[in-house]
């Protein structure tokens, strides 16, 4: 199906994102799960960009999954990857880049720019997620200082969004310290796997856990629910694996393309 998203929003004007296809749709009915959009609308849009925020936010997703990395001045910047070179095919090092310089950094086709593939500013990001009502699941790409934590947490709440975030790393040591930050805030640890260590890690630190849904079984998710662990599980675009996990009783399925 084809769609045409228009949305002027505070960082620039999208008047078209065209989209060429649509979301496979599943029977979520009575499952009470939240689907969570990876990386924004990524099964259909460039990642981590402005159209993808939108296409995401103007569906019927929970939340939105970005992941945020640091420039060379210190300013915080969306992007999966260190390095632009397999989304933007440009060899750049985020961290060795100054912000004003990265942001005229654009993906080219046939080697024109694509307008709105710029890399977005973290206060861009949490003004779709605002507007739109969306959660944002921010994913914490490096191990950050306490310092950095906390410009990251005030970023959120001049935006209007604290509210509505949802922290997410590999690394454990970001979510031990945010637990400190924030006692009460939700967290979810992620993970390629589900051993004891790991279920003991979240349990102490009321950490959920957001794990490859490979690593997922029955038995395993019936303990994580018994110890009080929500489960989050990436990267889900099969409607049959979603199925499955549904039936585990996830509380959130993470996705390129499922709604």
């Amino acid at each position: 199906m084809a769609e045409t998203l228009s949305e002027t929003i505070k960082f620039g004007t999208i008047k078209s994102c065209t989209i060429k296809s649509d979301t496979v749709k599943l029977d979520k009915r009575g499952s009470g799960v939240l689907m969570v959009a990876h990386r924004g609308l990524s099964g259909l849009e460039t990642e981590n960009t402005q159209c993808a925020f939108v296409a995401a936010a103007n569906r019927s997703y929970y939340g939105i999954e970005t992941d945020v990395h640091v420039t060379k001045d210190g300013r915080y910047v969306i992007s999966h990857d260190g390095n632009l070179s397999r989304v933007f095919g440009k060899n750049i090092e985020i961290k060795d880049y100054l912000y004003e310089d990265l942001r005229k950094v654009r993906k080219t086709e046939n080697g024109a720019a694509i307008e709105y593939t710029s890399v977005p500013s973290l206060e861009e990001y949490f003004d779709v997620c605002r507007r739109y009502g969306k959660k944002s699941v921010l994913e914490l790409k490096v191990e950050y200082t306490d310092g950095q934590l906390k410009e990251i947490i005030q970023i959120a709440k001049n935006a209007g969004q604290f509210e509505n975030v949802i922290f997410i790393s590999f690394f454990v040591d970001n979510m031990i310290r945010l637990r400190k930050i924030l006692p009460d805030h939700p967290l979810q640890l992620l993970t390629g796997e589900i051993n004891p260590e790991v279920i003991d890690i979240c349990e102490k630190n009321s950490l959920a856990i957001d794990v490859c849904y490979t690593a997922l079984n029955a038995e395993n998710a019936a303990e994580l629910k018994r110890r009080g662990i929500k489960i989050n599980c990436w990267t889900v675009n099969d409607r049959a694996d979603a199925e499955k996990l549904i039936s585990f009783g996830v509380d959130f399925i993470t996705t390129n393309i499922l709604e």
